[in-house]
């Protein structure tokens, strides 16, 4: 079959999450015999598309001048040069079925186009876009979990927040209008689609509370890559070693986590690595060094894909210690190929994917003490850093999670009308 795969961006520009699991999922499904293919937004000065390919993916690039955070937004509403550039691909491709990864900085033309030629579509809720326009259900003015739109002025206060205009209160009541056409849309598109994905239990709730059709609402796990990795290694004879792998931002908490390590009692029996790419907020970084005060934290920049699973061989004990609503965290999966505990928040969607007191631990969100008494729990007693490696579950296999994509796409397609 032909797949048309629709992500807002891709790499090499953006490097995350979601670029990495369409480039594994569209390879994937190639390997089997597919045609597959990528549709995404560059940002670039004037207007164009260009296609490449990677292996036996086919990679549509399409731009329609430099995106802005403010562009961004608009164009959920309005762009009709890029609504042609899609339009062209899809005369292309010809695409059997659309699978949109994302659709931020997108028009919502592009799906009405998929609709009226009748093409079957699903959608991946890799996160909380589709109905926060902040994407990550992390207010700006308090840096705190909403729980989505209240009659959406607490939406237009945010938004104002983030462009620095909190006190423009006259812009609240038309800004709130604003929002809630933004999500009639993108509901629409939500209610029409033939399937929509969610990675974690959590998520599912979670678009289920916020007015996603139940019927077609489904959770299928991410998979990804189960490269062979390095021998770990062994813990006895060196200090007990903890790793944060990710962003360097702060709803990632790793100030949480650096200040509870800082404060163990230590006589050479724990260190703390932290990988992460040091340019994106280096004021950040900065007040990370500084609260390191001397301890043992290794701060390592940030790291290839090979560097990953090379590191990941040499630590003992992966922490994700976010602040906010992720949806699957992939530095979990990967910690769990190399057998490595995780101790994370008890947050979201960390709390389906990690068995407290099994193959790691769950604590609360932002408690430095809480936190602090668990890695010092785990200095003083590696053993039980041994028994959790024991119990630790691969997630499942890339192959796996693309022949449940495929029988998935197989049913829709079967049970779709003649186009």
């Amino acid at each position: 079959m032909r797949i048309l795969h629709l992500v807002h961006q891709y790499m090499p520009e953006y490097v995350g999450g979601t670029e990495l699991y369409t480039r594994w999922l569209t390879q994937a499904q190639a390997q089997r015999g597919h045609q597959a293919a990528i549709f995404y937004r560059r940002s670039a000065d004037g207007v164009g598309r260009e296609a490449r390919s990677e292996g036996r993916v086919r990679i549509w690039a399409a731009w329609n001048g430099v995106v802005s955070p403010t562009r961004r937004f608009f164009h959920t509403f309005r762009d009709p040069r890029m609504a042609s550039l899609w339009e062209q691909t899809l005369d292309e491709f010809d695409p059997h079925l659309v699978h949109i990864e994302h659709l931020m900085g997108l028009p919502v033309a592009l799906v009405r186009t998929v609709q009226q030629r009748r093409i079957p579509y699903v959608i991946t809720l890799c996160d909380f876009w589709w109905v926060c326009a902040n994407a990550q259900l992390l207010t700006n003015d308090t840096q705190t979990i909403c729980d989505g739109p209240q009659g959406y002025w607490n939406c237009a206060r945010c938004a104002l927040a983030r462009v620095g205009r909190t006190g423009l209160w006259p812009a609240r009541p038309p800004l709130a209008g604003l929002l809630a056409w933004r999500n009639r849309q993108l509901r629409s598109v939500l209610q029409c689609a033939d399937a929509l994905l969610a990675p974690t239990p959590f998520v599912h709730h979670w678009y289920a509370a916020h007015h996603a059709p139940q019927e077609r609402l489904m959770t299928l796990p991410l998979g990804m890559e189960h490269p062979d990795p390095p021998m770990p290694v062994p813990l006895t004879g060196r200090p007990l070693r903890f790793a944060y792998i990710g962003g360097l931002a702060p709803q990632k908490g790793v100030h949480t986590l650096i200040a509870a390590f800082a404060g163990l009692r230590l006589q050479g029996d724990a260190e703390l690595w932290i990988a992460g790419d040091e340019s994106f907020d280096p004021a950040y970084v900065a007040r990370l060094r500084e609260l390191a005060n001397g301890a043992p934290v290794r701060f390592l920049g940030r790291l290839s894909r090979s560097a990953v699973w090379e590191t990941l061989s040499q630590v003992d004990v992966v922490a994700v210690p976010s602040l906010w609503y992720e949806t699957f965290s992939f530095i979990i999966s990967e910690a769990f190929i190399a057998r490595r505990p995780v101790i994370a928040s008890r947050l979201g969607a960390l709390a389906d994917r990690v068995r407290d007191g099994v193959d790691g631990q769950l604590l609360p969100p932002g408690d430095v003490l809480a936190w602090r008494a668990a890695l010092q729990r785990l200095v003083d007693a590696p053993d039980m850093v041994v028994q959790w490696q024991a119990n630790v579950r691969p997630p499942i296999t890339l192959e796996a999670h693309g022949r449940q994509i495929e029988a998935l796409y197989a049913r829709i397609l079967e049970e779709a009308p003649p186009r």
